[in-house]
């Protein structure tokens, strides 16, 4: 997904790592422009990581505003607040609230559906891509499969990645009314709000689930302005990081929408959840039983019966295995 790892150095011996996107292009930004104008700025406050962000935000306009220098940003984003974490002792999901959520429910994402009924997940998001008339009987198939291995009060939703159009999402929406759909995400591109607006009164009560290729708050005002979907998902590793994903969820309660960050469960999503008023629901990208995954991040909380839990170690409580970069 061309995942990029940010690590910042502070005079007073915190290292804090972040992760963003954007692949080499990102890469040359945060190591180039950002870098210069960074360097040499006070991070002692959460204020002053607000500050780093609008101001290299500010600078990279003319290049940026989405996309890939917003990726970078991001990866700047959270390795700042993973370096004030440690320097002040504390979880990020202290640092931002006190008082907060310890413990997550966690969807699974992946098409191994008896694998995360036994590992007791009550909920699985399967990725299913428009393919021809046949794509409506496997969406049947594989939903009422995940309905029985996890239980009549588990969630089920579907992530079509931008393959669907208007009609097909009608026929969707009536072929699996039986089987009761949480969310139908990504249902057509970043650029139809529009549409999507439209769409998503005629597919109530199943929801309407995006924004993961949406960037910053000012992106996401024009999802707002749109009614675009009823479940935002921001990806705090894509979005504009930590400062971007707390800006969103403020406008979200103006909104009275639920915000469930794009793979939440990383620990990035998962600190964000866990301090602010997101949903109680986190993603985690599971792949199948038999497929073996780098763990990139040493620390990762792992789910336990369908739950994850953060910990108390200082930062976001990471560290990258050197051995994978």
């Amino acid at each position: 997904m061309w995942q990029i790892v940010v690590r910042v150095e502070t005079d007073t011996g915190q290292t804090g790592w972040g992760f963003g996107g954007g692949g080499k292009a990102a890469v040359e930004i945060v190591n180039g422009h950002f870098s210069e104008i960074l360097v040499g700025r006070p991070l002692n406050s959460l204020s002053d990581i607000s500050e780093i962000w609008d101001y290299l935000y500010t600078e990279s306009i003319p290049y940026g505003r989405k996309g890939i220098a917003i990726m970078a940003l991001s990866g700047i984003d959270l390795s700042l607040y993973d370096a004030l974490g440690k320097a002040e002792k504390k979880p990020v999901a202290k640092l931002l609230n006190p008082v907060n959520k310890q413990i997550m429910r966690c969807y699974a994402t992946g098409v191994d559906t008896d694998w995360y009924a036994e590992t007791g997940f009550t909920a699985q998001k399967i990725p299913h891509r428009w393919t021809g008339k046949d794509s409506i009987e496997t969406a049947v198939s594989c939903t009422e499969a995940a309905r029985s291995a996890l239980g009549s009060e588990a969630e089920v939703m579907l992530d079509v990645y931008m393959s669907w159009d208007a009609d097909v999402t009608i026929q969707m929406n009536t072929a699996l009314q039986h089987v009761g759909i949480h969310w139908f995400e990504d249902v057509l591109t970043p650029d139809d709000l529009t549409e999507l607006g439209k769409l998503r009164e005629q597919i109530h009560p199943v929801n309407m689930a995006g924004g993961e290729h949406e960037f910053t708050d000012r992106g996401f005002a024009e999802i707002s302005k749109n009614q675009s979907y009823d479940i935002w998902q921001p990806d705090i590793t894509w979005c504009g990081g930590i400062t971007a994903g707390l800006r969103i969820v403020e406008m979200a309660i103006q909104d009275k929408t639920a915000v469930v960050p794009h793979r939440g469960g990383e620990p990035w999503g998962l600190h964000l959840i866990a301090a602010s008023q997101c949903e109680d629901f986190a993603e985690l990208v599971m792949g199948t039983r038999s497929l073996k995954k780098d763990n990139l991040w040493i620390g990762s909380p792992e789910p336990e019966n369908g739950y994850i839990q953060i910990t108390d170690t200082p930062g976001f409580g990471v560290e990258p295995d050197t051995n994978l970069l």
